[in-house]
């Protein structure tokens, strides 16, 4: 068995799909993770798309210098996605309140 270093997806994934309900698959390219079959999480470049309420969103994007707003493939989405930067994938495990807070944000959401 070899000892691979571990990637940015695996430590994503480490984090997320211990969460309750949570599924994994890809969309448009880009690792998705689902919860009731509703997108809450997405992997972009060096940093992962959470959608959160957009008072929250607003207010992290202020508040916080490694959070901005979500444009994968420059492509600019809605006022609910955010993107958390890390340099370090390890370090998304501080982020951990965010994932349950986007799970529960778009458990609780109606399909739109």
């Amino acid at each position: 068995m070899k000892n691979e270093t571990p990637t940015r997806k695996s430590h994503i994934d480490a984090l997320l799909l211990k969460l309750p309900g949570v599924t994994a698959r890809k969309i448009n390219g880009l690792d998705a993770y689902f919860v009731s079959d509703k997108m809450f999480a997405c992997i972009s470049g060096d940093g992962i798309g959470l959608r959160l309420s957009a008072a929250t969103a607003t207010e992290l994007q202020f508040s916080r210098d490694n959070i901005s707003s979500f444009s994968p493939g420059g492509v600019a989405s809605t006022r609910e996605w955010i993107q958390v930067n890390r340099e370090d994938a390890a370090d998304f495990a501080k982020d951990a309140e965010l994932f349950q807070a986007s799970l529960d944000f778009v458990k609780a959401s109606r399909s739109r």
